[in-house]
């Protein structure tokens, strides 16, 4: 069975519903976007929020994409960097508790936090406080990926978190190291605006490393300035496999010259968050196993279905069940 190890800002996230997209503007937070905050900044718009009804769960874009694959029943570790408090703690249970191996690194920061805004119509607007995800670096993960005792040696996908590629540093050397060791590498772009800002970079890492490309509508503009149909060709010029998702029309998968036209299942959305991020683990969970890249969206698209019908990147055990005997065959 196929390891899949993924990387990304481990966080956790604060779930707020909004009633009125006119506080998105009072905080000066652009609709579906993802601003990064500072500390202060931070607490600021919690207590403007602090009369709307909220809750919290352990995330991340990767961590979500991880922990959907182990309550699959795959293989899979994580790294970040959380730090020594309650929310660290929170964190770290909820991943050993799914079945993943945590490779976490602890520190005298507070552990980050994404502040999810979600309007009433699913959409999903993020202030994020990277705190102790911040620290995460290239010297940290030196006793990690060693070629000759590193945890790289024993998996065989690197499912890189989009938010990273904010340090260059750090994302050409997982890449490197991956390819040295003969992983399967995935990224999901994450945000529009980290693309927008980012976009020769990220141009540089998908051409040399990478083999799996997850990106929805807005992030393939970004990328490419190609709509859907149009990206997705662009895209798999650079990569073995291209995947935009277009939201409620499904998704478009590229590998060749072949293209596959992945439909949504019904679904009466509560929150879109995660949807992405679980797209990918059902996504990852088929290809790792050999599947028909047709199978594999239908998978994705399977499990993103069923989380936006919960609020936030998480679902209950009954739910994972109907999933489990929906997919594992």
């Amino acid at each position: 069975m196929k390891k899949i190890l993924g990387i990304g800002n481990a966080l956790v996230d604060i779930l707020i519903r909004i009633n009125d997209g006119k506080i998105l503007q009072k905080l000066n937070l652009p609709k579906g976007s993802m601003q990064l905050v500072n500390r202060n900044r931070s607490h600021e718009i919690l207590e403007v929020l602090r009369d709307c009804p909220s809750s919290l769960a352990a995330g991340g874009s990767a961590a979500n994409t991880i922990h959907g694959l182990a309550m699959l029943g795959a293989s899979s570790g994580y790294i970040g960097t959380i730090g020594n408090d309650e929310m660290g703690d929170v964190f770290e249970k909820n991943l050993i508790a799914a079945g993943v191996e945590p490779f976490l690194f602890r520190s005298k920061t507070d552990t980050g936090r994404a502040i999810t805004l979600i309007t009433p119509d699913s959409e999903r607007t993020f202030a994020t406080y990277l705190g102790a995800a911040t620290e995460l670096s290239k010297e940290q993960l030196s006793g990690i990926w060693h070629p000759e005792s590193g945890i790289f040696l024993s998996y065989d996908y690197l499912h890189i978190e989009g938010y990273l590629v904010l340090d260059h540093d750090l994302v050409r050397m997982l890449a490197r190291i991956a390819k040295e060791n003969r992983m399967t590498v995935s990224l999901d772009l994450a945000s529009y605006n980290v693309v927008e800002s980012n976009r020769e970079f990220v141009q540089e890492i998908v051409q040399n490393y990478v083999d799996i490309l997850f990106t929805n509508e807005e992030e393939a503009m970004a990328f490419t300035g190609h709509k859907p149909e149009e990206a997705v060709k662009h895209i798999s010029r650079f990569c073995e496999v291209a995947v935009v998702k277009t939201g409620r029309k499904g998704s478009l998968i590229q590998s060749g010259e072949v293209i596959s036209e992945i439909g949504a299942i019904p679904a009466e959305p509560i929150d879109t968050t995660g949807a992405g991020d679980l797209y990918a683990a059902g996504f990852l969970y088929g290809h790792s196993r050999g599947w028909p890249l047709q199978t594999c969206g239908e998978t994705g698209a399977f499990l993103a279905g069923h989380v936006i019908e919960e609020l936030g990147a998480k679902m209950p055990q009954n739910r994972w069940k109907l999933i489990k005997d929906h997919v594992i065959k």
